[in-house]
């Protein structure tokens, strides 16, 4: 095999695959597996119309996992050389402390085309993407004259991998990923506040033939003069109505990790032992769907050499399903869904999310809005916090709105939503029609390992959670 360079990942040989696996399996493991990887990416980013930073690099390697009994042993290479893979491959089967008989691998190699939802690569010039930076930029500064600072950033990144397993057809997958960010500053009076936006996916530069780069810098310029008018959140419990979109990372958080079959293993999830019982609302179906077109968490094929599944979660509030990758699979003696993803070569595979959605429900999304008589709409959020063994999260809401007499009036800053995840999904009350899949960067961190997820949600409501903000909450008259 070559070494890696900028073209990508090299071809790989069948015999060469065969003596790593028969290597790995030399000590009588079970199965095993190998995990080439290449990986080039680009990001450029731009203050105030002038760059900032420009990175570029190539990372490459295969990480082989073996499995014996009830031990697995890892290890990995930096390069595709065959000594330093073999060497890999022995300190793998080392590792697993394999006993027994010897076994030939049972690997075949198979020809897989790369699904077609999965685009086939990325290619940007550090020319093209500060060009498209600056039109970013001058279209914050011309949305408003209170914009007195941008940022904004690109990001590209294609990464290949191969998987052979000692069981299965080799399975190859390309996965490009780009990412734009922009924030803005509004001032007015001496007082600043920020706005921020953000959109990509499983793209190249075609993405933004279907979404312009100055429509981004657009939304980061409003949100920011938006927030110069916002006002103290109330604190209080209140009724809360999460926003089609972005809301998704709320689920994601506070719901999404629980069902990770890990944590279920371990005991550690506040849905262990909940499989077929009740944990929420009727109006709640919760899926998870790496086979999204342009999903900022697709995959044509997962980090274990599986062809991913929509994975039903909860059905009309009942815990059909969990998200398992081969280890948990093995343990739960179940198939595993393609659910494994790691961070890069160098990691151990672990059941993850890709894009996970609350489903569309019947509900008018206005008439949700006018069902309040007194609480918070949540447009936008930066993220949050959640105690996976008991569900409980914090959130920040960085676009939030004041509902009063079912309308929504002033915008609000500080905005926190605190709660139970168990607890707000059995409190969801109405559920709208207009899905939407948030055009945000979001990133989960899970163990130390970083991964792209995407996330989508309908307009809802919760019929109450604690916000923590600093005015008291008083009902209109």
């Amino acid at each position: 095999m070559d070494s890696p360079s900028p073209a990508g990942l090299p071809a790989i040989d069948a015999s060469l695959v065969g003596r790593l696996l028969g290597a790995a399996l030399a000590a009588g493991g079970e199965y095993a597996e190998l995990f080439f990887e290449h990986r080039s990416s680009l990001h450029l980013a731009l203050e105030d119309g002038r760059v900032r930073s420009v990175g570029a690099g190539i990372d490459a390697g295969v990480g082989i996992r073996v499995f014996a009994g009830g031990a697995v042993g890892f290890a990995y290479a930096e390069s595709f050389e065959a000594g330093p893979m073999l060497a890999a491959a022995r300190m793998a089967a080392r590792v697993a402390r394999a006993r027994g008989k010897a076994r030939a691998p049972r690997w075949r190699a198979a020809a897989v085309p790369v699904p077609a939802a999965v685009p086939a690569g990325i290619a940007v010039s550090p020319a093209d993407a500060a060009a498209l930076l600056r039109r970013v930029d001058r279209a914050a500064r011309a949305a408003s004259s209170l914009i007195v600072r941008v940022e904004a950033s690109l990001a590209a990144v294609q990464r290949e991998i191969v998987v052979a397993a000692s069981d299965a057809p080799m399975l190859r997958d390309v996965q490009p990923l780009l990412r734009l960010s922009v924030a803005a500053v509004a001032e007015r009076g001496g007082r600043r506040e920020a706005g921020s936006a953000g959109g990509g996916g499983r793209f190249g530069l075609e993405y933004f033939l279907q979404r312009s780069p100055e429509s981004f810098g657009v939304e980061a310029a409003r949100i920011a003069v938006v927030n110069l008018e916002a006002r103290a959140a109330p604190a209080g419990s209140l009724p809360v109505v999460l926003a089609p979109g972005d809301a998704g990372i709320w689920l994601h958080e506070a719901v999404g990790h629980g069902l990770e079959a890990d944590f279920i293993r371990k005991r550690s999830s506040s849905y262990s032992g909940r499989e077929g019982q009740r944990v929420a609302s009727p109006r709640v179906t919760l899926l998870d769907d790496a086979r999204v077109p342009g999903g900022r968490g697709s995959l044509g094929v997962d980090d274990e050499g599986v062809v991913p599944t929509r994975h039903l979660l909860i059905d009309r509030g009942v815990l059909r399903g969990l998200l398992h990758d081969r280890v948990s699979a093995r343990a739960a003696g179940v198939a595993p869904g393609g659910a494994g993803r790691r961070q890069s070569f160098r990691d151990v595979p672990l059941p993850r999310m890709s894009n996970t959605w609350l489903a569309a429900g019947e509900d008018d999304p206005q008439d949700i809005v006018r069902s309040v008589r007194l609480g918070v709409y949540a447009a936008r959020f930066s993220g949050g916090q959640v105690n996976i063994a008991s569900g409980d999260f914090v959130f920040a809401v960085t676009e939030g709105y004041l509902i009063e007499d079912g309308r929504l009036t002033a915008p609000l800053r500080g905005v926190h939503l605190i709660g139970n995840g168990p607890a707000a999904l059995a409190s969801v009350s109405m559920v709208g029609p207009d899905l939407q899949m948030s055009e945000g960067t979001w990133t989960c961190t899970k163990e130390g390992q970083n991964v792209p997820v995407g996330v989508g949600m309908p307009t809802v409501k919760i019929d109450r959670l604690t916000v923590g903000g600093t005015a008291i909450a008083e009902a209109p008259r």
